[in-house]
């Protein structure tokens, strides 16, 4: 329910600060036309932030919509996501319900199964029907930012991790929105006066009673103890996290510093790393899984990847596992990238001229841009069927118009390409003919002439590498 004018002579202590703290924060990112979509879940912080942001909406002029994730855990996960919709729409807010299924694997809390899920879809938001999503608005609190910061204290986790939640990020993913959190300041006590104040209504998640999940086990059986020796513990916590994210920033420029010898065209070079003193070397490899989104390994298993870093030479082929991600070495440079899932041997796919194609077996995509005088010959193309397919072996091709047709094999290694990559590349062909190959070029004969709009392939993995 949409709630009635307010008097303003009835609000209680810490009602028109929240409202405050929101407005400063939004007044920092919101420019014209701004989009924000807020993580509306039906509980009473997310629709407390809905209601600010609705009000905010119209003093500051952006555009303003909702997403909910239906995890589809609880029995009453579907009225959740009725209410939500039956929310938004009082408010006159459009709104993407997201239904996901949440695996647990062994070693991962179901918390922690269904965060990963839910940050999964606010990464895809704009594929999620909320184009030009420029930030996403979330309702986290002072007292959730005291949790996560002991959970990751629990963790064992380092400076970053205690750095808990900052109010922005942003995401290292280009397609992903930012994150905003303008309640951070705000408590859980002002957010429940507020929503009473304004007569809201708002969903009860059963699994908020529920002890067995950590941050349940902190708010209702620790908490309460912590408050009644520092009743300011919530506020002191919140002081020591933005003590952590000043030092965590340090460390960052730091390895930013580092990065400029140690990193070329992107990747480490295992002669910088051994020029940087152990834990110099160490933080600049955390700031480069960081900067790609994964999660390192434990502390142990990252020292003793350094240690095998810094003593390998440029011969050896170096091989570490991690999660989903790997660390290799090819002639001194140092690739970090998701584990490489060779294609089916004998993969093949057509391309009927479109400007994107999706190439799963393959894992990722290839672009094709116009460009005058440079690419392939769309006339040349025409005479035989055009599609992508695996190495094999034996190919044979002529990017040099000055030299003569070679085998593929001793082009790519010239080019440097890693061995493992080989038989992982899209190889396009027109009929029989091998025409282009990533990181090499388009065949002679098939190249584009000066004056002729010609296609130029452009090919995207979608695992995450460095």
């Amino acid at each position: 329910m949409v709630p009635t004018k307010r008097q303003k002579s009835n609000n209680p202590p810490g009602f028109d600060g929240l409202v405050r703290d929101a407005r400063n924060i939004l007044r920092r990112y919101v420019t014209s036309g701004s989009h924000f979509a807020i993580g509306l879940s039906g509980g009473v912080d997310s629709v407390v932030l809905l209601d600010v942001l609705a009000r905010l909406s119209k003093e500051m002029c952006f555009k303003l919509s909702a997403v909910h994730v239906n995890h589809g855990i609880s029995k009453n996960a579907a009225e959740w996501s009725h209410f939500c919709c039956h929310l938004c729409a009082a408010y006159g807010i459009p709104i993407v319900v997201n239904y996901v299924k949440v695996m647990r694997e062994a070693g991962v809390s179901l918390e922690a199964a269904a965060r990963e899920k839910r940050y999964q879809v606010f990464n895809r938001l704009r594929a999620e029907g909320l184009d030009a999503v420029d930030y996403l608005v979330l309702a986290q609190h002072r007292d959730d930012q005291a949790e996560t910061l002991l959970l990751q204290l629990f963790r064992g986790a380092g400076v970053r991790g205690l750095s808990a939640m900052p109010s922005r990020r942003k995401q290292t993913s280009g397609i992903a929105p930012q994150i905003l959190r303008p309640l951070l300041d705000v408590s859980r006590n002002n957010i429940e006066i507020y929503a009473k104040q304004r007569r809201l209504q708002w969903m009860h998640d059963e699994s908020n009673d529920s002890t067995l999940f950590n941050r349940n086990f902190l708010r209702h059986k620790i908490f309460p103890l912590l408050r009644e020796k520092y009743p300011g513990y919530a506020q002191a916590l919140l002081r020591t996290s933005r003590h952590m994210a000043e030092a965590s920033a340090l460390l960052d420029e730091l390895a930013e510093q580092d990065a400029r010898h140690c990193l070329v065209s992107g990747r480490l070079e295992i002669a910088g790393l051994r020029e940087l003193s152990a834990l110099r070397a160490k933080n600049l490899l955390r700031y480069v899984l960081w900067q790609r989104d994964i999660q390192p390994p434990s502390a142990a298993r990252l020292e003793e990847i350094l240690r095998q870093l810094r003593s390998a030479n440029s011969d050896t082929r170096l091989h570490v596992i991690f999660g989903a991600h790997e660390i290799r070495t090819y002639r001194g440079h140092v690739y970090v990238q998701s584990v490489i899932q060779h294609p089916i041997k004998g993969s093949q796919r057509a391309w009927a001229g479109e400007s994107t194609l999706r190439l799963e077996e393959w894992g990722g995509s290839v672009h094709f841009r116009q460009i005058r005088g440079q690419g392939l010959s769309r006339g040349k193309l025409m005479q035989a069927p055009v599609y992508f397919r695996v190495r094999q072996g034996g190919e044979h091709y002529k990017p040099d118009c000055h030299r003569p047709r070679r085998s593929l094999k001793n082009l790519l290694q010239e080019a440097l390409i890693p061995p493992w990559s080989r038989y992982t590349l899209p190889l396009l062909f027109c009929g029989e003919r091998l025409v282009w190959v990533p990181g090499i070029g388009v065949d002679c004969e098939f190249q584009a002439a000066p004056e002729e709009m010609g296609i130029v392939p452009e090919w995207q993995t979608e695992c995450v590498s460095a």
